[in-house]
């Protein structure tokens, strides 16, 4: 299927990973078959199947009735990938370069917080096969684990720490000081989800997992928290579902935070981790993109948080393609919400994105396996993306532009159904 032999791939400057296709078609010759499909839906299916009522619930909900949700899918499917032929792409490069990293490929692990409820060993078993795969990884301030053990697992991988901003000044510093000293070199502040977004499913169930005591870890381990528990008269070992509700209420704690706050952030960041860079994730406005700008903002992540915080909320795809329009050449410009394979990838790449981030793909591997269920689902979406490059004359990462795309009008009159993705 792939000649792991052929002369290409030893000038390559990444791995081949397409080849993974060939390894897993041999797999029967030797009495193995692959672990489990990666397409998309029948991954979720076996998720559904492997998690508790609460576990899929909190991975799989969105906000409202999930048309944010379906807005992402639908945008993706009006553009359309135009294949080049005759391109030699035997010695094509996946690899790109974000905030002075060289990475296998424009594909990072999202930020995603309480991995616990999928997996015991929550974010670890992720950061490390992140690190295996020389792909960014992005640590949520809602993580399950302590910030010191996800780096260690994560290696010398590239390594983001996503910040959720508490209204305690002493906390912020704390948790961005643990952040630099395990390691994690960009901060990206998260913008829309001071509260979490109305998901049916999990208020029906009363589904909060830190209000029962679980994945509070990362907050339990912050010097300035258990000041502030003490304070409080809480006992974390005696009392873990009063300590999880007070970290997580200081964590997604409902009050809004304003641009007038954002100098002292980036000046305090800067301080700790002697200038690297700074990113705003959640942006899908062109205003609000040109005021990361102004700010200095190193980078923002064009996101609607997959759909689940606002309903009724415009598509990041097309959020994205105004922004780069705005914005494109004065930061540098990252892309989540929906990403289902690579073509998906492409596509947010021809319209102006630099680097990508995928979440439920990777969720739904530890949910099934654990690390091999991480390790399976990333390395097949690279060996995707890198036949995709092979079959559609991509020669390089920095080749895909508008012109790989066609694109259909960004209609209203699609029809509204419930996204099963």
């Amino acid at each position: 299927m792939s000649d792991p032999e052929a002369p290409g791939i030893a000038k390559r400057d990444t791995p081949s990973w397409g080849l993974y296709q060939r390894e897993n078609f041999w797999k029967q010759n030797d009495g193995i078959v692959p672990p489990f499909n990666t397409d998309p839906g029948k991954l979720e299916e076996l998720a559904k199947k492997k998690l508790t009522q609460n576990g899929w619930y909190y991975a799989s909900s969105n906000a409202g009735h999930s048309w944010t949700h379906l807005a992402n899918r639908q945008s993706f499917y009006r553009h359309r990938i135009i294949p080049r032929m005759l391109v030699d792409t035997n010695e094509r490069s996946t690899t790109t370069s974000i905030f002075g990293h060289k990475v296998s490929a424009p594909i990072g692990f999202a930020p995603i917080g309480i991995n616990k409820i999928y997996h015991p060993l929550g974010e670890l078993p992720v950061a490390k096969v992140a690190g295996e795969l020389n792909l960014p990884y992005c640590l949520s301030t809602a993580g399950s684990s302590p910030i010191e053990a996800v780096g260690k697992a994560n290696g010398h991988g590239p390594r983001f720490y996503q910040l959720y901003m508490p209204h305690d000044d002493e906390l912020t510093v704390s948790l961005l000081q643990r952040a630099w000293d395990s390691g994690f070199d960009v901060c990206m502040l998260t913008l829309d989800t001071w509260q979490l977004g109305w998901r049916h499913q999990d208020i029906s169930t009363s589904n909060y997992a830190f209000y029962r005591g679980i994945g509070a870890d990362l907050g339990l381990t912050d010097p300035v928290f258990q000041k502030r528990l003490a304070e409080a008269g809480i006992d974390p070992e005696k009392q873990p579902q009063e300590a999880g509700a007070m970290w997580i209420d200081n964590v997604w704690h409902g009050r809004a935070w304003s641009w007038e706050k954002m100098p002292w952030l980036i000046e305090t960041w800067k301080k700790i981790s002697g200038g690297r860079p700074f990113v705003l994730k959640g942006i899908q406005s062109v205003l609000d993109a040109e005021k990361a700008v102004e700010l200095g903002c190193k980078g923002i992540v064009v996101s609607n948080h997959a759909g689940r915080q606002v309903d009724g909320a415009i598509a990041s795809l097309d959020a994205l393609e105004k922004i780069v329009e705005a914005v494109g050449n004065k930061t540098y410009i990252m892309f989540d919400s929906g990403v289902r394979g690579a073509a998906d990838v492409v596509k947010a790449l021809a319209l102006g994105a630099k680097f990508v981030f995928v979440g439920r793909l990777w969720i739904w591997g530890l949910s099934i396996m654990g690390e091999h269920g991480v390790r399976h689902v990333m390395k097949s979406l690279l060996a995707d993306f890198d036949i995709l490059m092979n079959c559609a004359g991509i020669q390089n990462v920095g080749q895909i532009d508008k012109t790989f795309i066609e694109s259909l009008p960004n209609s209203s009159s699609l029809i509204a159904k419930k996204a099963k993705l």
